[in-house]
């Protein structure tokens, strides 16, 4: 085998795993998510749950044919039952339950339309907040228009993109480059606040593109001068080398046919991109111009959620 593109570990995070509308009461979703085959279910009460695939008895997957009840998952081969914590509740076929068939169980979340999972390479607990996004769900704003793409790359590397206005002219073909206002971090959050110029039929339009990001695997993009628009996007990692990256969109009305020129625009760019980050390779000391955007600031605010190289 080559040498890896990526010297990094998959980092801590909120992850999306499924959205709610997919989750129904009762049901079970067998998903692989952060290099790990994964189940998540949601109780008759209502709450999501995720874990591990395996059932520690004898290693039967809870996705194949196992089944809720109640507010637990029973394993279809032997009948055991665990909770949404991870413990065996019953042993079907003994008086005593064996209290270290303990299933691994994520912090589980749901917000905004979407359910999270919290992953952390030796079981840390929630160091943040997904956020609420007002937008959700307000009359104002139309639903979600989803687009989801799975790129041989890893959160990072498309996450710098944010403070790399110059690909936009080279890759994208935009007239005009933004400019960055303000850069900040925050622990797990980053603020990116530009200018951004827009070419109509109707002239020139000033506007504006305003990302702030939640950890790796949750960011948020305010867009506004010829529409105010705002992508939800999630990323969450397959493997250390592979990503699934879901936009969801949702515009204030009036949307109209805009909108869906809007959305098609970032559809294309981020079909643009693929290739070029699915052949690159992460460079630790790169080259830069005096006027490229704030790349080794926005990289040391990254190295804080690989937990094994803190651990190292």
């Amino acid at each position: 085998m080559g040498e890896k593109r990526f010297p990094f570990p998959i980092p801590v995070s909120w992850y999306h795993v499924v959205d709610a509308g997919e989750l129904a009461p009762g049901t079970v979703r067998s998903v692989h998510w952060f290099g790990r085959d994964l189940v998540v279910w949601r109780g008759e009460d209502g709450v999501a749950c995720t874990q591990d695939a395996f059932c520690p008895h004898l290693g039967a997957h809870l996705g194949v044919g196992g089944r809720v009840e109640g507010t637990t998952l029973r394993c279809p081969f032997h009948g055991w039952r665990f909770d949404g914590d991870g413990a065996c509740v019953e042993v079907p076929y003994s008086d005593r339950l064996n209290r270290k068939a303990n299933l691994r169980s994520y912090a589980t979340l749901e917000r905004n339309g979407l359910v999270f999972a919290w992953y952390h390479p030796f079981g840390a607990p929630p160091a943040w907040e997904v956020p609420v996004v007002p937008e959700y769900g307000d009359p104002a704003w139309t639903p979600y228009v989803s687009t989801s793409y799975t790129i041989a790359t890893i959160p990072q590397e498309m996450a710098e993109n944010t403070v790399d206005p110059a690909h936009f002219r080279f890759v994208h073909g935009t007239e005009h480059v933004a400019t960055v206002e303000e850069y900040r971090t925050d622990g797990p959050t980053a603020l990116m606040r530009s200018k951004q110029g827009y070419v109509t039929p109707r002239g020139s339009v000033e506007g504006r593109i305003d990302v702030e990001s939640f950890g790796p695997g949750f960011t948020l993009t305010w867009f506004g001068g010829i529409l105010d628009a705002l992508l939800v996007g999630t990323t969450t990692p397959i493997d250390d080398e592979t990503t699934v990256v879901r936009f969801n969109f949702t515009v204030r009305e009036p949307a109209g046919r805009l909108a869906d020129a809007f959305i098609a625009e970032i559809d294309r760019q981020v079909r643009q991109d693929i290739p070029i980050w699915e052949a690159k390779r992460y460079l630790a000391s790169p080259a830069l111009a005096d006027t490229d955007g704030p790349i080794m600031r926005f990289r040391a605010w990254y190295r804080q959620f690989y937990a094994e190289l803190a651990e190292g």
